[in-house]
């Protein structure tokens, strides 16, 4: 026979625990309540920071978004819209060029 104690609580945490125990016993939802609190098995627990090859990964990754946003709007303008005259619009068109062939490169 198990030993049995009185544990006193407030009635605010009792209305919780009647709420929300189901068909466990009050004993068994209390332990399966600190049981999950308290469980300190390293296999299940994520660390609150990623590591260098994660943050590498993001990095090449976002690169790699920027590079096809900026492909795909520089041949939408191509396509679609009128090329200008303008000297500044060329320079800018090289420079996005230069940019997106950069990142292929590697």
């Amino acid at each position: 026979m198990t030993e049995k104690r009185m544990l006193i609580v407030d009635a605010e945490v009792a209305r919780k625990v009647e709420e929300n125990r189901g068909d466990l016993t009050r004993s068994d939802f209390v332990s399966f309540l600190i049981d999950s609190c308290l469980e300190t098995n390293s296999e299940t627990e994520k660390p609150n920071y990623i590591t260098k090859e994660e943050f590498l990964q993001f990095q090449e990754g976002t690169k790699e978004l920027l590079r096809n946003f900026l492909d795909f709007f520089v041949s939408y303008g191509m396509e679609l819209g009128k090329q200008p005259a303008d000297d500044a619009f060329q320079e800018l068109n090289q420079t996005l060029q230069a940019i997106s062939s950069y990142g292929k490169k590697k």
